[in-house]
């Protein structure tokens, strides 16, 4: 990428566009009884996704974003584990009978903290409170630093067959800058552990950007984790927002790569990857061949949502636990936050809803071209203004942004067809952004665009 086009757009801040509209626009006005009406109004053969939010570590990484919590003990996690339960309980008797679970992601904060026993108990319920597809893709993120003997066992028990383990790094003078000291060794020995009970799809994630990260110990820490022969790895941009997740301040912004390194950095990654046989997904993933998600991108499947890029193209997305946020077709929908406001509401009620999104016509257009463009980095704008009953001029963007783009390197147009140049890959969401209609140029709330 040109060193002009780095600094052109290396302020530009951009939403991931795992959502269209983003969650900032969410407000209160969709509630719980609107919830309940949606979930009652789904379809008797429509396919649903679930996503559980585990909000609880034993330290605080300080890169991280998520909503999380540090505890010391179990007592929280079991009575969170309770209001989880009801929750689940009370959106399965909402649904019509009939829908199926194709995908089920854990997601935190530091999902496998579940006790063994507890975990595969909150499987029954999940079990007994929706309808799984017997080819369902079950999937847990996973801190190997906290993984115990007993939790592969439990994983397998409870059906968990793909696990996402996090790594970032593995080096140890950025460990120290993040306060996460991993070994390979200790990566490899969970990864060997998941396998031997019998969950063969193993993910990675990596993070560039980091503090002290240099494009050696990038490139080394892609040579220590292909040893461990994953089959997928997301290589994800940290995004330093001090503002937004207090514990950022502990990273000294000094030590921050500037954005000409962070690209160096991310084409070091992915060089590596490719030549280790990886073939590379939409802007930040990366499998082999055979994976499933990589099948899906090389025959024009491949989705975006909340975990990324994605296989997973069920029609609702439920979520659960604090701070989750589900998808249904008509609109999205966040649950409380804060983990005592979340207890009180499911506790009260069985759901936990603090806000969400009606989605209208246009949104749902927007909606999938942003998500067209982000999957396969091209999209045809009447083709897809046609699947929704609109003519292209509604959403196709002005002449003159995309005559910038391209006089910029980022993208290729022919009438209604636009294409973003290989180069310019990492950029994507910078086009993407071209059909948001809600984006603040001016907004601070998102990451930059590099």
């Amino acid at each position: 990428m040109r060193p002009e086009l780095v600094a052109k757009y290396r302020s530009q801040r951009v939403p991931r566009y795992t959502s269209y509209p983003p969650s900032p626009h969410f407000s209160p006005a969709v509630d719980a009884e609107t919830y309940r009406d949606w979930l009652r109004g789904q379809a008797h053969d429509a396919t649903v996704s679930l996503y559980l939010h585990v909000p609880f570590c034993r330290s605080m990484c300080w890169y991280c974003g998520c909503h999380t919590m540090v505890v010391p003990h179990d007592d929280p996690i079991h009575r969170y584990l309770g209001a989880l339960t009801k929750e689940a309980q009370t959106v399965g008797a909402l649904l019509p009978k009939g829908p199926k679970v194709t995908h089920l992601h854990f997601g935190g904060g530091t999902p496998t903290l579940i006790p063994p026993d507890a975990f595969v108990s909150l499987m029954d319920t999940l079990r007994h409170s929706f309808h799984f597809d017997r080819d369902a893709e079950l999937a847990i993120e996973i801190d190997p630093r906290t993984l115990g003997e007993a939790m592969p066992a439990a994983l397998a028990r409870g059906g968990i067959n793909r696990a996402s383990l996090g790594v970032q790094s593995f080096d140890l003078n950025v460990q120290a800058a993040i306060n996460r000291f991993q070994s390979p060794e200790q990566t490899a020995e969970a990864v060997t552990a998941l396998r031997a009970a019998g969950i063969k799809a193993i993910s990675l994630d990596l993070i560039y950007g980091l503090p002290r990260q240099t494009i050696d110990s990038c490139v080394e820490t892609v040579r220590q984790a292909v040893a461990m022969n994953p089959n997928r790895l997301s290589v994800f941009g940290y995004a330093h927002m001090p503002g937004f997740k207090s514990h950022q301040d502990r990273i000294k912004e000094a030590e921050l790569p500037d954005a000409d390194q962070r690209i160096a950095q991310v084409i070091a990654i992915e060089d590596a990857l490719m030549d280790a046989g990886y073939v590379r997904i939409g802007m930040d993933h990366f499998a082999r061949p055979d994976d499933p998600i990589a099948i899906a991108a090389a025959g024009g499947s491949l989705r975006r949502n909340f975990q990324g890029y994605t296989t997973d193209d069920a029609d609702a997305l439920i979520g659960l636990g604090a701070s989750a946020i589900g998808k249904l077709p008509q609109g999205f929908v966040a649950n409380i936050v804060p983990v005592p406001g979340y207890l009180k509401a499911v506790e009260e009620g069985g759901l936990a809803v603090g806000r969400g999104f009606v989605m209208g016509r246009e949104d749902k257009l927007r909606a999938d071209l942003i998500e067209t463009v982000m999957c396969s980095f091209e999209v045809d704008v009447a083709e897809v203004a046609g699947r929704h009953g609109h003519e292209a001029h509604m959403v196709l963007p002005a002449a003159a942004e995309l005559e910038r783009l391209r006089d910029d390197g980022l993208v290729e147009f022919h009438g209604t067809r636009i294409k973003v140049r290989d180069e310019a890959r990492p950029l994507v969401r910078s086009v993407a952004a071209l059909f948001d209609a809600y984006l603040d140029p001016q907004g601070g709330r998102h990451s930059r665009a590099i």
